[in-house]
């Protein structure tokens, strides 16, 4: 009967100790940059290499294939208040500060950047 016990409390502890994990795990998904894009799309490439050379964990969803992911996306965009009807990509999703590439690249790296710099401190 002990050993019953004892086994008992050891899987309802072991149940518990995963669901606290899978919370973390879940949790911390959401503290990492998002960006859609397109494999397709020199500029979402090029934004993907740059946030490597600075080391940012992001996740990056490829709309052309995804295409949850790209109504995810549509969705964000229109929450913001940014027409989607001159849609141009890589979209960021930065914890909740939603913002695209809108022509100028060399802009949109510098306004990244700044996002991330601020995000540090």
């Amino acid at each position: 009967m002990k050993y019953l016990i004892i086994v008992v409390l050891f899987l309802t502890s072991l149940q518990n100790y995963a669901q606290e994990s899978f919370h973390q795990t879940k949790d911390s998904k959401k503290e990492k940059m998002i960006v859609y894009g397109s494999d397709s799309c020199h500029t979402c490439l090029d934004t993907k290499a740059f946030l490597k050379n600075k080391k940012i964990k992001f996740i990056y969803y490829d709309i052309d294939i995804n295409k949850k992911k790209e109504q995810e996306m549509l969705a964000k965009l229109q929450k913001a208040n940014i027409s989607i009807h001159t849609l141009s990509l890589p979209v960021i999703d930065n914890k909740g500060d939603v913002f695209l590439n809108k022509g100028n690249f060399e802009e949109f790296l510098k306004v990244l950047d700044e996002k991330i710099k601020k995000n540090e401190n």
